[in-house]
């Protein structure tokens, strides 16, 4: 698909709930795509039906759900204790259901938490797929298509090897795409061997170092080569932003708006070299570098 037909969508996390009028924000901004993910203890207060009349009422799309992925001791389908595995393919099984109902047809799961021992690795890996097979089959059940993310550091799928096996489980799974996410290996390399099969997409930029999600040439990615890798991979998919509005430490700028995304996303679209709002603050960066090093 040319990217000239893609469309811009923005991740809810920068929002603590959904409500109506963050999709009359969307609306006035014509960003018209959204993933739906917030603090895991949000989404059992999610008016469902609500939300589908206001997606519905400002013709927003509900692009996406982004199951929980955090505090890992409750949330992680990689777990070694079998209750928190079992307890978290139930909880994601029953938001799959019900985004389905809603009409959302992606869920977006993270395969593992962290930080992982290199020892239990294939353990870790031999769980996340058994519960991304049972989880797979639920989403088939709801309508719904289950998009494995790619991570950083220590957890699971954090190269394009093992986001390979952790989806080799049921040939329904599929991937979602982080381009801030990847450490080890290029994105332009990860999306050249495994393209075809990255249904949607994060979108942020960041140093290498670690995850930063910042906006899109704020950092050190290649976007002309991102974009056009994507293209010809045939991605159709919204452009979904994963960018909080707060500036985070690891960079100076000012609080985002809705629109400096939809600026950015044209000129990501356009291949040019948008206004930089922001400037990585190199101190911050080093100082949260650890990450990289401790949990590796």
């Amino acid at each position: 698909m040319r990217k000239t037909a893609w469309e811009i969508g923005i991740s809810s996390t920068f929002k603590k709930s959904i409500h109506k009028t963050i999709f009359d924000e969307y609306a006035k901004n014509n960003i018209f795509n959204m993933e739906i993910s917030l603090p895991y203890t949000e989404y059992d207060h999610i008016d469902w039906s609500a939300t589908k009349q206001a997606a519905n009422n400002t013709g927003v799309r509900l692009w996406s759900i982004h199951l929980p992925f955090s505090p890992f001791e409750i949330n992680n389908i990689a777990s070694t204790d079998v209750q928190i595995r079992k307890s978290t393919i139930k909880m994601h099984s029953e938001l799959i259901k019900k985004a389905g109902d809603i009409g959302i047809n992606i869920a977006v799961i993270h395969p593992s938490g962290e930080p992982n021992n290199p020892e239990h690795r294939e353990e870790l890996l031999k769980h996340s797929t058994e519960s991304l097979s049972i989880l797979a089959k639920e989403g088939a059940r709801a309508g719904v298509t289950v998009a494995v993310e790619n991570l950083p550091r220590s957890c699971l799928g954090n190269c394009s090897q093992e986001i390979e096996t952790l989806i080799s489980s049921d040939d329904r799974l599929r991937i979602c795409f982080d381009t801030n996410h990847l450490l080890m290996q290029k994105n332009t390399d990860f999306i050249k061997l495994l393209g075809d099969k990255i249904i949607t997409i994060h979108v942020s930029d960041y140093d290498f170092l670690n995850e930063r999600h910042w906006l899109p040439y704020e950092g050190k990615n290649n976007w002309v080569q991102i974009v056009t890798l994507l293209e010809k991979a045939n991605y159709s998919g919204p452009f979904m932003y994963e960018v909080p509005l707060e500036a985070p430490p690891t960079i100076q700028r000012r609080t985002l708006t809705l629109q400096d995304f939809t600026e950015n996303f044209e000129a990501c679209i356009q291949m040019r070299v948008p206004e930089v709002i922001g400037v990585p603050d190199t101190k911050a960066c080093i100082e949260r570098a650890y990450f990289q090093t401790a949990m590796i």
